[in-house]
C-alpha cells in the first residue's frame, strides 16, 4: 500500500530539483520563511524544524518545534518541503536541522538492498547508513507503515493479538488491500511463507477499511497511522517476524545540534506511542484543529510543557 499513501509518493526529480533551489536560493528574500517563530532566552543555534507535505508528519514536527520552545530554544519552522530528495540534501547543509522521519523509509533511502525488517534491526542500521552529519535520535513506539488489520470483534472472538494468531482463525480468512498487493512480498505469499496463515485476496483499493468494518474481507493491509482504527475501532495485528519493514517515527538531526535537542525531543519520542499518533490524526481529519493546537494540547496531555 506504500504506493498509494501521499506522503510515500514520489514527487519526482524535476520537483524536487524544483523544491531545492526555491528552499537555497538567495538568503536576502529568506525563500525558508514559512513561519518561524523564536524564543526568547534560547542558547545555542536556532532550530531549524522541516516536515514533510503531510498532515501527520507536519503535527510531529510542530510538537518538536513547541517542546524546544518551551525548553528555551529559539525554533525557525519550515514545514511542507516536500519528499526526501528534496529536504534530505538540506538537513546535510545544516538549512534544516531537525527532521520527524520513519526509520524503515528512511534506512531505504539510504541502503536499498537493506535486509532489516523488524523494529530493532532496522533501527540498528540506521547510524551506518547515514551519511556524515547525520544522526538519529532515540525512536519512538509509533509506527507509520503497513499493518494487517481486523476489528476489535473479530481480535476479541479469536483472541488476535497477532499476525501468528490468524493461524488458529476457524473460518475462511479474506485479505483486503490494493491491487498490487498480491504480489507484494508480504502479501498473501508472505503472509503464508511467514506465519503459514493462507488467506484469499479481493483488491478492495480506497474502499478497504469499508470492506473489513462491513465484514467484507477479514484482514484488511492498513497503514498503522489511519485515523480510523481509533474512529471505527480497528485493531492492528502485531509483526513480530518482520513480515512488513518497521517504519517507527524518529528524530533525524544534523550532528551540529544534536546535543543542543536531543534530551527534548528523546522525551517526546519516549511519550509517541501508537495510539497517540493515530489520536492525533484524528484530531487534524475528523476534529479538523490545527498543528498548533495539537501539539499544544499532546504537550500539555503528556507533561511536556
Amino acid at each position: 500500500m506504500f504506493t498509494a499513501r501521499a506522503r510515500k509518493g514520489l514527487t519526482g526529480l524535476a520537483v524536487a530539483t524544483v523544491t531545492l533551489i526555491a528552499l537555497t536560493g538567495c538568503a536576502s528574500s529568506n525563500p525558508l520563511d514559512s513561519g518561524s517563530s523564536a524564543s526568547a532566552g534560547g542558547g545555542g543555534s536556532s532550530i531549524v524544524v522541516g516536515s514533510q507535505d503531510y498532515y501527520s508528519n507536519e503535527i510531529i514536527a510542530e510538537i518538536y518545534a513547541q517542546a524546544l520552545e518551551g525548553a528555551g530554544q529559539t525554533v525557525d519552522r519550515k514545514f511542507t518541503i516536500g519528499q526526501r530528495d528534496a529536504y534530505i540534501p538540506l538537513l546535510e547543509n545544516g538549512t534544516i536541522t531537525l527532521f520527524p522521519e520513519y526509520t524503515g523509509n528512511l534506512l531505504q533511502f539510504f541502503d536499498k538492498t537493506t535486509t532489516a525488517r523488524t523494529s530493532a534491526d532496522v533501527y540498528a542500521a540506521l547510524p551506518k547508513a547515514l551519511p556524515s552529519g547525520l544522526e538519529v535520535l532515540d525512536q519512538s513506539t509509533a509506527t507509520d507503515g503497513d499493518s494487517y488489520t481486523v476489528t476489535k470483534a473479530f481480535a476479541d472472538k479469536y483472541n488476535l493479538k497477532t499476525i501468528a494468531d490468524l493461524s488458529k482463525v476457524t473460518e475462511p480468512l479474506t485479505l483486503g488491500g490494493n491491487a498490487e498487493l498480491a504480489q507484494r512480498p508480504y502479501g498473501p505469499t508472505g503472509l503464508k511463507d511467514t506465519y503459514s496463515v493462507d488467506v484469499a485476496f479481493s483488491a478492495t483499493g480506497a474502499t478497504t477499511v469499508d470492506d473489513l468494518v462491513a465484514g467484507t474481507v477479514n484482514i484488511a493491509n492498513v497503514y498503522t497511522s489511519e485515523p480510523r482504527i481509533q474512529t471505527d475501532n480497528l485493531v492492528v495485528l502485531q509483526d513480530p517476524k518482520g513480515l512488513f519493514l518497521s517504519s517507527n517515527v524518529v528524530p533525524v538531526v544534523n550532528s551540529k545540534v544534536a546535543a543542543q535537542v536531543k534530551d527534548v525531543i528523546n522525551k517526546v519520542s519516549a511519550k509517541l506511542t501508537p495510539e497517540g499518533l493515530v489520536a492525533l490524526n484524528v484530531e487534524s481529519t475528523v476534529d479538523q484543529k490545527s498543528p498548533a493546537d495539537i501539539a499544544k494540547k499532546w504537550l500539555s496531555d503528556n507533561g511536556l510543557s
